[in-house]
């Protein structure tokens, strides 16, 4: 199987649920007003099995912790607020995923954002070209926070 795009189906529930809270904002009542979760992303090999259906982050199939790359990723730079549009609500983090001075363990097509604050509940499995990298820096450019491009779109 190969890594599938796409917001986590138990996520969706969850962002119902207040269990997510992605960029600085009011909060909810139960939670610290204006604290943004702990998000994390993490790179996954293109032979990994990642998608919709995942509900917790977990290091099957992801980058060995060897090579200058650390298992369970980077964290997401949350300084943007999510934005609603006439059809979407829309968050992209504020800085774009860079892992630098690191060799893969091997080819890797996949990032996985999950919450650190929320006993890693899985969000969002995001592919692309297949990449490896050798004693060099790998970023991902973040999209802008608008509907149709948003790098987490709730329709």
């Amino acid at each position: 199987m190969a890594n599938v795009a796409g917001l986590c189906s138990s996520a969706k529930a969850e962002f119902l649920t207040g269990i997510h809270a992605l960029g600085p904002g009011t909060g909810v009542p139960a939670r610290s007003a204006g604290a943004a979760d702990v998000i994390k992303a993490a790179l996954f090999l293109a032979s990994a099995s990642r998608g919709v259906a995942d509900t917790v982050y977990n290091t099957t199939g992801e980058l060995a912790g060897t090579g200058g790359y650390t298992q369970g990723g980077v964290t997401v730079t949350m300084g943007t607020a999510p934005v609603v549009s006439s059809t979407e609500g829309c968050f992209t983090p504020s800085a774009n995923f860079q892992w630098a001075a690191f060799t893969s363990s091997g080819a890797f097509d996949c990032v996985v954002l999950y919450n650190s604050s929320q006993g890693d509940k899985e969000i969002s499995v995001h592919t692309f070209g297949s990449q490896s990298v050798v004693a060099g820096t790998f970023t991902l450019t973040m999209p802008s926070s608008v509907a149709g491009s948003a790098l987490v779109r709730i329709a």
